[in-house]
């Protein structure tokens, strides 16, 4: 979570807290692992799937975490904005015309 009155707080007004860079490690080392991301998720953050993944699109909007981490940031934009073209522009199918 993006924290307003952090330690080491500088004169834009956020920095990230050690659980944000702890996030955005996480995302650029969990598939090392031989272990399913979900389970790693509630064992080293104690967050719910859904509540880890609203943390990590809030980082992935904010300037400190893309200077904390530019590469992972980048990377996850960009399948962040795939995924979303997918659904959005993925074709309408057409009802199959039977009555």
């Amino acid at each position: 979570m993006l924290a307003t009155g952090a330690v080491g707080r500088d004169d834009r007004g956020v920095s990230l807290t050690e659980r944000d860079r702890a996030i955005l490690d996480f995302e650029r080392s969990w598939w090392t692992l031989d272990v399913p991301k979900e389970g790693l998720i509630n064992e080293r953050f104690e967050l719910s799937v859904t509540r880890y993944y609203q943390l990590l699109a809030e980082l992935l909007e904010s300037p400190d975490a893309f200077e904390y981490d530019p590469l992972v940031v980048r990377r996850l934009r960009r399948q962040r904005d795939r995924r979303r073209r997918a659904r959005f522009e993925a074709p309408v199918r057409e009802e199959d015309g039977r009555s």
